[in-house]
């Protein structure tokens, strides 16, 4: 096994990542931009170093400084998470010039599948169903030639993308030239490539991703399926495992079509084949992620496999522990991925400074986070801040959890997206299974008993310090009759009602 491995990323991630290769023994590498000098993943790692000011581009996206980091720290391994470089091919080659083992794929698989374009063409040589769409980066007149052809609405979607980013929705043709500019725009600042291609848009559909391991020695498994279809913008928000609509013999079918995915590549390590589900049950190629998900810790939690630390075993040349019929499921998983932004002001990211914060905890409850009392939150980065995984049993208690576990999360100084995780959870849609991608597009907020509290709290504070200044004048001068504490305590109990 490793001796000492280099985390590339920050946040939550680089908490878990950390964690894990503790509890192998392996000694951990941090690095951090200028804002993240006190940053959670900095204190529990062994080392740390600076890498650059605070945008990304600067710091956690500078390839030459991480392997310049890496090399001075004599690791044997780099991990990169999920986000900033782990998808990026000419990341994975650096390390392997470098002689340090890149925890992922290899960067001919990365480049396989992080070109979208040239993984659908892979994946319709391999025989795997794909949505219909255009097969090249087509330019702007191509491109309103194919909407016609494959029938509007179309997904415009960027050729190097991931996560949502340079992907829009168009329902007419006059919309067309507009998400094609703004598609281009938002990949190229993301992936530095403004490619983009069409896709038929299913409507309406799931979206069901199946986790998959392999390693250097030809075996390949699936850890089953989960169901990511709550999102916004393209955004997933709530994961669950296992999905309300895959039965047995539909999880099996789809699960060999991802490790045919995965030879068809000559895949290692941990990825991710998505897939759109129709109603009828029929299942399209959407796109593999060639790393970690943000989602993993709800498969984590329904078959007992601790996905990071498989990654490490099998960059380090180990075979996999396990053939596919060792690996069962049991119970359900949900995951509410908790972001710094307002969701009664259409989601607007937040920042500031952690003034209070109480983790929820009991049975089947585990929280991912970096935050802590004190903590300064940026808008440098992507506003998701922890992660609330729920198990239970049954899907039933896992929602039942879930709410408890919400109610209990406090998170002061800035505005979250528990409310919204909250409202969710009692959404009777939700709760009947009845999910889809656009499931958000009829999910109406409900602020009118949220609009009370800040009323509420501002009142209060008003007392306070009305409070605070009378005791601060007392000191100054004699009081000749203080005033009653119960009497303040019947007065903040008179404004909750």
């Amino acid at each position: 096994m490793f001796k000492k491995v280099l985390i590339a990323n920050r946040g939550e991630i680089a908490v878990r990542i950390v964690r894990a290769c503790q509890e192998r023994g392996i000694r951990t590498v941090a690095v951090y931009s200028e804002v993240d000098r006190t940053a959670l993943h900095v204190r529990y790692a062994d080392e740390a170093y600076p890498i650059g000011p605070a945008p990304a581009s600067e710091s956690y996206l500078r390839i030459d400084r991480i392997i310049e980091v890496a090399k001075a720290a004599g690791v044997d391994a780099i991990h990169p998470g999920y986000g900033f470089l782990a998808e990026n091919p000419a990341f994975a080659q650096a390390c392997r010039d470098a002689g340090i083992t890149f925890i992922g794929p290899s960067p001919e698989a990365i480049r396989a599948m992080g070109d979208k374009v040239q993984a659908r063409k892979t994946m319709m040589a391999a025989g795997v169903p794909v949505v219909p769409g255009t097969e090249e980066g087509i330019d702007d007149e191509e491109a309103l030639a194919a909407a016609e052809a494959l029938g509007y609405p179309v997904l415009v979607k960027a050729a190097a993308g991931g996560g949502g980013k340079g992907m829009r929705t168009v329902y007419t043709p006059e919309e067309l030239p507009r998400a094609l500019q703004a598609a281009r725009r938002e990949a190229r600042a993301a992936f530095g490539d403004d490619r983009i291609y069409l896709e038929k848009l299913i409507d309406p559909a799931r979206h069901v991703e199946i986790q998959i391991l392999a390693d250097s020695h030809g075996n390949v498994i699936h850890l089953g399926e989960r169901e990511c279809s709550i999102q916004r913008r393209h955004q997933k928000l709530i994961e669950e495992a296992p999905s309300t609509a895959v039965d047995e013999d539909l999880r099996r079918r789809m699960g060999e079509v991802a490790v045919r995915a995965a030879r068809a590549v000559g895949y290692t390590n941990a990825g991710t084949v998505e897939f759109l589900l129709d109603p009828e049950g029929n299942f399209y190629f959407l796109e593999m992620n060639t790393r970690l998900q943000v989602e993993h810790p709800v498969t984590e939690m329904v078959t007992g496999v601790d996905i990071v630390k498989e990654q490490l075993a099998i960059a380090a040349g180990r075979r996999l522990r396990w053939r596919q019929e060792d690996i069962r499921w049991q119970g359900w998983a949900i995951e509410c991925r908790i972001t710094a932004e307002d969701p009664f002001n259409n989601f607007l990211p937040n920042s500031g400074k952690i003034t209070y914060l109480q983790e929820p905890t009991g049975p089947g409850v585990r929280v991912e986070s970096s935050l802590y009392e004190g903590m300064e939150v940026t808008l440098h980065y992507d506003p998701m801040i922890a992660k609330l995984i729920v198990w239970g049993e049954t899907r039933a208690e896992a929602i039942l959890r879930m709410r408890r576990a919400l109610e209990e999360y406090r998170i002061g100084g800035i505005k979250t997206s528990i409310p919204f995780h909250i409202q969710v959870m009692n959404s009777t849609h939700f709760i009947a299974g009845r999910l889809h991608t656009r499931f958000l597009d009829n999910f109406t907020l409900n602020a009118a008993d949220q609009a009370r509290h800040p009323h509420v709290a501002a009142v209060a504070a008003a007392l306070i310090a009305r409070e605070r200044e009378r005791r601060a004048a007392a000191r100054l001068q004699p009081q000749k009759s203080p005033q009653s504490p119960w009497r303040w305590a019947a007065r903040l109990e008179a404004l909750r009602r």
